[in-house]
C-alpha cells in the first residue's frame, strides 16, 4: 500500500539525528519505494540542513515535502488535509517527534480537521504521560479521534534487536527455556548506566527524572519481556497481552524499597540549588506469578556514572558456591548474550578460571536501528513492539506508590559524584 509518512518536528533533534537516517537505511533496501514523507514545520525549511546525519544527501529526491504551518490554529490543519490528499487506496502515518505537552492539541485538531480516517495511523514518542492520571487522561483524550488499532506508542527499547532476540532465546532453545523459572533463577536485575550527565537538557530533566525517563518505559518493557511467559506456538502479534499478563503479576512498587540519588552538580547545571530530581534511581520488585514468586527483581537506571550499558542480568541457582551463574543479555551496546563459564586453565596443573561463553552477531551484521523497525511494523501494521494503552497505565500503576511518596514526603536523596559504579551507591 501507498504511504504518506507526517512528521510533526521534523526539524528537531529526533527528527534530524533518528527518524530521517532511519528512512534512508529503509528506502536504501529497494523495498519501500512507495513511501513519501511531509514534514511539518513553523518556518521556512532548509532542507539540506535536515540531512546533517545522513550519508546520501539525495535519498528522498522527489519524496520529501515540507508543509508550514502554525501548530495552535485549528484552520491550518485544514489546509494540511487538503495538502496531505489521502486516497482511499493509501495510509497516512502520523509521527508526533514534538514535545508532549503540545501533543494533545496537535491530537485534538488532527481529529477535528477529519485527519483521522482509518487508514490513519498515529505514533506517540514517550513519555506517554507523567503518571497515572495523567497517562489515563492522555489514552482517553486519544481514544476520541483514534481507535486503539490505530494508535501506535513507541517504546524503541522493545524494537531493539537483542530486546527481541529476548524472545528468540527464550523459545527456541532448551537451555533458556527450561530453566526460565524460579526453580532455577535466584535474581533478575536490569541495568540502564549512562557515562552522560543530562547533557544540557535541564527544562526536560527537572520535568521527568530517571524514574519517568527511563524506568516506567524502558526497563518495565524489558522486564515485561523477561518474565513473560512463551507460548509454543508463539505468534508475535500477541506479545502485548502476554507483556501485560507479565505486568499485571506484579505488585506495586514500595516506597521503602528505591534508592534515589543525584550526581554532584546537577543542581548548578539546572540552575536550582533545591532540585530533588533523581538521576539515579534502584528499583526493587517481585512477582506473584507462581514460577516467579521468590525471585528477587531489582530496575537501576543512573546518568553520570562509570561506563554506559544497558543489560539483563540472569543469576542462577547454585547447589555450591565456587559455581558460576550468571547468564546476560547485552540490549546496548555491542549487542549478544554472555554466559559465565569455569573452564579449567591451560596449563600442567589443575586450576579453574572464570570464562565468558559469547554469542555476537558477526562484525559484518546490519543491525536495524530501532527507528527504522518501528516505521517499518507501523507501515505493515505490525504492532507486537509497541505499547497498548493497557501496558501504559500498568506500567504507571507499578510505579503510583513511590510517586506518591516523593511528591508528599520528599524522601532521602543520596549525592554522587560523577563517574560513580552502581554498586558504590547502593552500598
Amino acid at each position: 500500500m501507498k504511504t504518506k509518512l507526517l512528521i510533526f518536528g521534523i526539524t528537531g533533534d529526533l527528527g534530524t539525528s533518528r527518524l530521517l537516517p532511519a528512512l534512508e537505511q529503509i528506502i536504501s533496501t529497494g523495498d519501500f519505494e512507495d513511501v513519501s514523507v511531509i514534514g511539518v514545520s513553523r518556518h521556512a525549511v532548509n532542507l539540506p540542513d535536515l540531512f546533517i546525519k545522513c550519508t546520501n544527501k539525495n535519498f528522498l529526491d522527489n519524496k520529501l515535502s515540507i508543509f508550514e504551518m502554525d501548530l495552535t490554529q485549528l484552520e491550518e490543519y485544514t489546509k494540511l488535509k487538503d495538502y496531505i490528499a489521502l486516497n482511499d487506496d493509501e495510509q497516512l502515518i502520523i509521527y508526533l517527534a514534538v514535545p508532549p505537552q503540545t501533543t494533545s492539541q496537535i491530537v485534538d485538531f488532527l481529529g477535528v480537521a477529519g485527519i483521522n480516517t482509518p487508514n490513519v495511523k498515529i505514533l506517540f514518542e514517550k513519555p506517554f504521560g507523567v503518571d497515572l492520571a495523567s497517562a489515563t487522561q492522555l489514552i482517553e483524550h486519544t481514544a476520541v479521534h483514534y481507535k486503539e488499532e490505530q494508535t501506535y506508542r513507541i517504546d524503541h527499547y522493545l524494537a531493539k534487536e537483542m530486546a527481541q532476540n529476548i524472545v528468540a532465546f527464550r523459545a527456541r532453545n532448551a537451555l533458556f527455556n527450561d530453566i526460565w523459572s524460579n526453580l532455577f533463577i535466584e535474581s533478575i536485575e536490569i541495568v540502564t548506566s549512562e557515562k552522560i550527565d543530562i547533557e544540557g537538557r535541564a527544562q526536560f530533566y527537572e520535568q521527568t527524572g530517571a524514574l519517568r525517563d527511563v524506568v516506567q518505559g524502558h526497563l518495565v518493557q524489558l522486564l515485561a519481556l523477561t518474565l513473560m511467559d512463551i507460548p509454543q506456538d508463539l505468534d508475535w502479534e500477541k506479545m502485548p497481552q502476554l507483556r501485560l499478563a507479565s505486568l499485571e503479576h506484579l505488585h506495586l512498587a514500595q516506597p521503602l524499597n528505591v534508592v534515589r540519588a543525584q550526581y554532584d552538580g546537577y543542581r548548578e547545571e539546572v540552575g536550582n540549588p533545591n532540585s530533588m530530581v533523581e538521576t539515579f534511581v534502584s528499583l526493587d520488585l517481585c512477582s506473584h506469578q507462581h514460577h516467579w514468586m521468590g525471585v528477587p527483581i531489582r530496575l537501576i537506571t543512573g546518568k553520570a556514572l562509570n561506563e554506559t550499558t544497558t543489560e539483563i542480568r540472569i543469576r542462577l541457582k547454585k547447589t555450591e558456591a565456587a559455581q558460576s551463574n550468571c547468564l546476560i543479555f547485552r540490549i546496548q551496546p555491542n549487542e549478544g548474550i554472555d554466559i559465565e563459564l569455569f573452564a579449567k586453565k591451560p596449563g600442567y596443573n589443575r586450576e579453574f578460571e572464570a570464562r565468558n561463553l559469547s554469542f555476537n552477531y558477526p562484525a559484518d551484521t546490519k543491525i536495524p536501528d530501532a527507528y527504522e523497525q518501528v516505521i517499518v511494523d507501523a507501515i505493515s501494521s505490525q504492532k507486537s513492539l509497541f505499547a497498548t494503552s493497557d501496558e501504559v497505565l500498568q506500567s504507571w500503576r507499578i510505579l503510583q506508590h513511590v510517586q506518591d511518596e516523593w511528591r508528599e514526603n520528599e524522601p532521602e536523596l543520596k549525592i554522587y559524584p560523577k563517574g560513580s559504579t552502581v554498586d558504590s551507591i547502593l552500598a
